[in-house]
């Protein structure tokens, strides 16, 4: 495979131009260095985790290259085609494997490969004792983690680069890979192999959705590649537009953890630290986002579509939020965050024309933020003895003083703190919603806004149960009998956290600026089309959403931060947080809409199988062993016994014969 393209870029270079026609390299360093982490055994134990981390450093920095190559070309030349081989030549089938580099996929790569370059060597200090995944001298688990961490991202930039849905099918399905084992990293755990398990299996149903409308796709059109399916979907009827846009929909939910499949994500936290940095932040849960955007076309002609993303986005938001309220597990509760912000991006590219850009945008910012948030509360438990309960925190502030202020900057740029990252991302956003026309805006734009809000609630009550307060971990100890001593992370991990702080502050105010990437995303993503009316005047609608957020940091310290915190959760809570405990119902929903059904027709097929197919088996044997073992009386050994048989078969054949009559 590295040959043909190594043949086929020579062939590309003259019409794409040095820097593009290599851009197989992109997912060929990750690749090669999984295979080599995951083939070359213990030979690689020593120094396993710096080529893993210098696989997707190279993938970065060429990156950046090819960024900036498509970036200072003229707009009609920044969306380009890079053939590689044909890949399905099946008579009317024809996928060719290629590349589609234009602005929507380069600012992947770059979130991608940037922000997976600062996990992989946040990795090399969280994983050099790991007493978890039972890491011995040698650094076998070590090795295995960083291979696996190299096929993640591999497999996600095949995901985004793709000139075709078949080929982004690929890369759907080597990131559901990737993340069954990486989330399940830790198997002797039993909740962790669930964990993974239940990511797999919950993923798989969207992943029909996807598979489905591609098929509709090639049934339709011929073809599934990005330039041939968007030139000609004019030619789809709003029957076949809706049906696609829904199952493309259904894949999307899957994948980013979206309502009604949204309950596999929390329990990815059962992975290291770094995974759910990873996953939350800037790869797996932004592909749904993805491939929404990347489909704008086809939804664009949808209303239908656009419509059901619009409300599955503003559903996911809010049932996000409020669940993230009653958890004290520090990584549920930014679990539940990203759920609601992946909510926010959703309900953006719902809105057409006027969101996707925008959407795009707060994936950017997102995975500044997050991904310096759950590598916060990595640091957390490093200093804490793996602990993630946050009734046993407390104080952390004066201990973990980088681990405070880089968590610190990305809190406040989470809740939209003015002129962070956040702020500018979510506020546009919200903004957009209210511009829809009629109940839309109201509906849309009132959910939006309720909802920072309530993350502004949830992220402080973090905060405070985290940092300040009173000690109480003071007379407790850990699982295996030791005492907690918190302590800051070494340089390798708190060094990635600060980068990640920097961009939580600068990222939104850079892509903000005179439109910078909505101009730049105008190629892939079309125009930006600003609402002309709104609900809410446009110059009110910041200062509410800062209003929402104060008050939701003001309920936060009135409830949290004026008492003590009691080490023991309270027994007696309101029905409201018994809901929000029990995930609103999400698991129940899938257990009544997909584990039961399962199951039921599971067991009905079984069934089938013993009493019918089985049965009819075994009956056509035992007649067979029947009608043998009768059949076998007759064969005694006794030569009387067969010139008997003979002599009475005569008889039967002459009296036969008489009773029919001779014929002369």
């Amino acid at each position: 495979m590295t040959a043909m393209m190594l043949e086929t870029a020579a062939e590309v270079a003259d019409a794409t131009g040095p820097a593009q026609s290599y851009a197989w390299l992109l997912i060929a360093f990750p690749l090669v260095g999984a295979a080599i982490l995951l083939i070359a055994g213990r030979r690689a134990n020593g120094w396993g985790h710096l080529l893993g981390s210098a696989t997707v450093i190279a993938s970065f920095v060429y990156g950046l290259w090819l960024f900036t190559s498509v970036a200072g070309s003229p707009e009609s030349e920044q969306v380009r085609e890079l053939h590689l081989f044909s890949w399905i030549p099946v008579n009317a089938l024809q996928v060719d494997f290629g590349l589609r580099l234009d602005p929507l996929a380069m600012v992947f790569v770059l979130l991608i490969t940037g922000v997976g370059s600062l996990i992989h060597l946040y990795s090399i200090g969280y994983m050099s004792h790991d007493q978890q995944g039972r890491t011995g001298s040698d650094n076998t688990e070590r090795r295995r983690f960083f291979g696996y961490l190299n096929l993640f991202v591999a497999a996600m930039l095949v995901l985004v680069l793709g000139n075709s849905f078949v080929t982004l099918y690929l890369g759907w399905e080597g990131v559901g890979l990737a993340s069954y084992l990486l989330i399940g990293f830790w198997q002797h755990r039993p909740s962790a192999a669930a964990a993974a398990t239940k990511a797999f299996v919950m993923n798989r149903v969207g992943d029909v959705g996807l598979a489905l409308a591609i098929f509709l796709l090639f049934a339709n059109l011929g073809t599934t590649q990005y330039a041939e399916v968007f030139a000609r979907a004019g030619e789809l009827s709003p029957g076949v537009l809706l049906a696609i846009t829904l199952l493309l929909l259904l894949g999307a939910c899957g994948k980013s953890g979206q309502v009604p499949l949204q309950a596999w994500l929390p329990d990815a936290m059962e992975g290291p630290t770094p995974v759910s940095a990873l996953i939350h932040a800037a790869t797996m849960v932004t592909a749904g986002v993805y491939l929404v955007a990347r489909s704008n076309p086809l939804f664009s002609l949808s209303p239908g579509g656009q419509l059901a993303v619009t409300v599955v986005g503003a559903v996911t938001l809010l049932v996000g939020c409020v669940i993230g309220c009653a958890y004290d597990d520090i990584k549920k509760v930014l679990a539940y965050s990203t759920v609601s912000q992946i909510g926010y991006m959703m309900l953006a590219v719902g809105l057409g024309p006027a969101g996707y850009a925008l959407g795009i945008m707060h994936l950017l910012t997102h995975g500044f933020f997050k991904a310096g948030l759950f590598l916060g509360a990595g640091s957390v438990m490093h200093g804490m003895n793996d602990e993630v309960d946050m009734r046993k925190f407390g104080g952390l502030a004066r201990y973990m003083p980088i681990t405070f202020g880089t968590f610190g900057l990305g809190y406040l740029a989470l809740i939209g703190f003015p002129f962070l990252s956040g702020f500018y991302s979510k506020d546009a956003i919200i903004e957009a919603a209210f511009g829809q026309e009629g109940w839309r805006g109201w509906v849309f734009g009132g959910a939006a806004m309720l909802g920072a809000g309530i993350t502004a609630f949830y992220m402080t009550r973090l905060v405070l149960m985290t940092f300040f307060g009173e000690k109480r971990w003071k007379d407790l100890k850990s699982s295996d009998g030791k005492e907690f001593h918190p302590h800051e992370s070494p340089a390798i991990m708190t060094a990635p956290m600060i980068v990640l702080a920097v961009g939580s502050v600068a990222a939104g105010m850079f892509l903000a600026g005179g439109d910078r990437l909505v101009t730049f995303l105008s190629p892939s993503l079309g125009e930006l089309q600003e609402a002309h009316h709104t609900a809410i005047p446009h110059a009110l609608i910041p200062v509410l959403t800062v209003a929402f957020s104060a008050l939701g940091v003001l309920i936060a310290w009135l409830v949290v931060g004026r008492k003590p915190v009691p080490v023991q959760r309270p027994a007696k809570v309101s029905p409201v947080v018994r809901a929000a405990r029990a995930d609103l119902g999400g698991n129940k929903f899938n257990d009544l809409v997909a584990v039961r059904p399962t199951f039921g027709l599971t067991k009905g097929l079984l069934a089938v199988d013993r009493k019918g197919v089985d049965g009819a088996v075994s009956g056509i044997a035992g007649l067979l062993t029947f009608a043998s073992g009768r059949m076998r009386r007759w064969q005694t050994g006794f030569v009387r016994s067969y010139a008997l048989s003979m002599l009475f078969g005569g008889v039967v054949v002459i009296a036969a014969l008489m009773a029919v009559g001779i014929p002369s």
